[in-house]
């Protein structure tokens, strides 16, 4: 059936579409993100400045990608069709590990916000204990079924942006222009400074693929995807920007460092007690929310690759409900794992270090998708009518790519030691899923091609 504008009832539409990239873009970082930035002072800005300029140029791409591979399943579907099997393997792997690390990351920050209220809760064994059961209440929750899930995920989208926006629109006029020196407190050369900002601030650019993941349910893809991923991608890098203006501009950047609810004490100074306790519960809310997206998608993810044989089979296997129990449970004690083995860490650097290696994860799809344009020109170029000015697409191309290494580099030794490790461990399950694929095929062709063995009758 179609509606009045052409398109089908119930499909995506470009508002539709740009709310699911700002509302999987805005969650856990904006709040956190101010106390990890602290020691990088007014360089931080720099560093969002770098991050949004790569993010719009990764958003074209994926907007670009969509165009030419209308597929579900956004990086992973790209990278197949440009790189082969093994390379969608690796990027479904990465992706699958990004989002149980930043489950643990947005747990992380959720403990940080409760303690704004109760102060013990942010650290040592109540910290855990909060983070974990948040973790797995709503692990509870997507098993029930995904129409709870989205209820829940609805309300804490619609609530999320309403203290940002209140924020900022108070606290620019509070600026104190003074708090913006010294420009680079960090002792770190400029350059290797706005690398490690760019490496955090990433964070909260992550999910600007959102869009092209339900390719197959948006209305009029090639036009609806590109405009709605740049346009969220904007918002969000404005509204992260202006954020951080207000918080280095209100709060001295050492306090700002040491506060595991840096935004709340931003209100407090603008406010009060009052306005700090609102935008701490914002937060909590908004957090508890993009808590519930990650649970969703790091259930979905490995459930997917698993139908498609990816993925081991009993990732695959669903409730009586229809949801992806095993994988919501293997993803949910993987991320409780790291957050306990990073419990000995103040919250700051707990979340720093989690939030850093769910970062290094997603990059390695970025980087494939950066170049899997230029791939499927060279390779199958009827694809192309007419054909792309091809001094723009490398320059795409480059930005996209240069930006993603940049990131890496700016995360760190610890970070891409840890990143690697994850990744490369996914090798002995890729051997085995094709060992498994491939005994599978061949069952059914050797019983047929088998020689019958003869009855008992018919050798007596």
């Amino acid at each position: 059936m179609l509606s009045s504008s052409g398109t089908k009832k119930g499909r995506l539409g470009l508002l539709a579409c740009t709310a699911l990239v700002v509302g999987n873009m805005i969650g856990s970082g904006v709040f956190l993100l101010p106390a990890s930035l602290a020691p990088y002072g007014p360089m931080a800005l720099a560093g969002w400045i770098v991050t949004a300029i790569g993010a719009i140029a990764l958003a074209i791409v994926f907007g670009r990608l969509a165009r030419l591979v209308p597929k579900t399943g956004g990086p992973y579907a790209y990278t197949r069709a440009g790189f082969g099997e093994f390379a969608g393997f690796l990027i479904a792997w990465g992706y699958w590990i990004a989002l149980w690390a930043g489950n643990a990351g947005v747990a992380v920050a959720f403990t940080g916000y409760v303690g704004h209220f109760v102060p013990g809760a942010a650290s040592g064994l109540p910290g855990l204990a909060v983070g974990l059961t948040a973790l797995w209440a709503l692990t509870l929750v997507n098993i029930r079924g995904v129409g709870i899930a989205g209820i829940v995920q609805v309300a804490t989208t619609v609530l999320k942006l309403l203290p940002l926006l209140a924020l900022v629109v108070a606290g620019l006029a509070a600026v104190d222009g003074s708090r913006f020196t010294p420009l680079n407190p960090s002792g770190l050369d400029p350059v290797a400074a706005i690398a490690a900002c760019s490496a955090l601030t990433l964070w909260a650019f992550l999910g600007l693929e959102s869009a092209t993941v339900p390719a197959g349910d948006v209305a009029n893809p090639g036009r609806t995807i590109p405009l709605a991923t740049v346009l969220g991608t904007s918002f969000a890098a404005a509204l992260y920007i202006l954020v951080t203006i207000v918080a280095f501009g209100t709060v001295q950047p050492a306090v700002l460092g040491a506060s595991t609810a840096p935004l709340a004490l931003v209100a407090e100074q603008l406010w009060g007690p009052v306005g700090g306790s609102a935008i701490a519960i914002g937060a909590i809310v908004s957090t508890f929310g993009t808590l519930n997206g990650f649970t969703l998608l790091s259930g979905q993810v490995p459930f997917g690759a698993a139908r498609d044989g990816t993925f081991p089979a009993f990732l695959g296997e669903a409730s009586p409900a229809g949801t992806p129990v095993n994988a919501l449970i293997v993803s949910s004690l993987l991320s409780s794992i790291l957050i306990a083995m990073n419990g000995s860490r103040d919250l700051v650097e707990q979340f720093t270090f989690i939030i850093l290696l769910a970062t290094l994860t997603s990059l390695v799809p970025y980087i494939f998708c950066a170049l899997v344009e230029l791939v499927l020109y060279a390779t199958d170029p009827i694809r192309y009518r007419p054909p792309p000015r091809i001094g723009g697409l490398v320059a795409l191309a480059t930005i996209a790519f240069l930006f993603s290494i940049g990131a890496i580099y700016g995360a760190g030794a610890e970070v891409v030691f840890w990143g690697f490790l994850l990744l490369m461990s996914g090798l002995p399950v890729f051997v085995w899923i094709k060992r498994h694929n491939l005994t599978a095929r061949a069952a059914p062709s050797l019983r047929h091609q088998a020689p019958a063995s003869p009855s008992f009758k018919e050798t007596h």
